[in-house]
């Protein structure tokens, strides 16, 4: 590829450590995620996956350098700047306003971008419903009667009312049916179609390769593993211990 037109670096991590109190929960993590592109960090239960993403929104303080497009973020940058930013997260739990319709809790994730001035938010509602036909049907449904594949649904398209420049998901497909998972990573695979950058915290290991671009593998709070997914799944190691016999080819 011509160096002119190589993708440029939208986050650069290096060498991050988090702390609760003297327990160390992330060692020396560095990790590169470029225009376009989905980067997910697989790994087991407890190993700094969550930790991960709420630092670099700022809900942790850490040590080491973050870099955002080109501006180093140190930890006291505050969360309400890094969205401003085009830093966007769905946490796990996804926080919804249960009482809320479908179409209010999309245009709280608009909020920021509608105080700075910027009055775009019915043409990005579009877009979202776009992606998601299900929301679409549902705008005047209250969040809290839908379903938990939906409620993953709302809270992305909510996350992307704020354009994003990157887009943080962690563990998306948690407690949903298959078939819903699916969907949802046929979803993510889309969204980097709009240019945005992915970064997909997994544990469904199987589903997170074969949707990014490249991978790393965490492990006890440090990167144990990294390469583009396709040699990832292939790994014997990854295989072995996230991907079972499943995930062995066969000629």
């Amino acid at each position: 590829m011509n160096a002119a037109h190589e993708p440029k670096p939208v986050l650069e991590v290096s060498d991050l450590c988090v702390a609760y109190g003297k327990v160390e929960a992330l060692h020396k993590v560095s990790l590169r995620i470029r225009e376009g592109e989905i980067v997910t960090v697989i790994g087991p239960n407890g190993a700094g996956k969550t930790t991960l993403l709420s630092a670099l929104m700022g809900l942790l303080p850490y040590r080491g350098e973050v870099a955002y497009v080109g501006h180093n973020l140190d930890a006291h940058v505050e969360v309400e700047e890094r969205v401003g930013q085009g830093l966007t997260l769905v946490p796990e739990k996804r926080e919804l306003f249960a009482e809320m319709s479908v179409e209010d809790n999309l245009l709280l994730g608009a909020f920021h971008r509608y105080r700075s001035g910027l009055r775009d938010h019915a043409q990005t509602m579009e877009e979202v419903f776009a992606l998601f036909p299900r929301l679409k049907e549902r705008r005047t449904q209250a969040a809290g009667t839908l379903s938990g594949g939906e409620r993953q649904m709302l809270a992305m398209g909510r996350a992307l009312m704020a354009k994003p420049k990157l887009l943080m998901l962690d563990e998306p497909s948690l407690g949903l049916a298959p078939l819903i998972i699916k969907e949802i990573f046929r979803i993510v695979a889309e969204l980097k179609q709009t240019g945005v950058s992915i970064l997909l915290v997994e544990q469904n290991a199987r589903a997170a390769l074969q949707v990014a671009d490249y991978g790393y593998v965490l492990e006890t709070g440090e990167v144990s593993l990294e390469g583009p997914s396709h040699e990832l799944a292939d790994d014997p190691r990854v295989i072995e211990t996230y991907l079972g016999l499943g995930g062995k080819k066969t000629a």
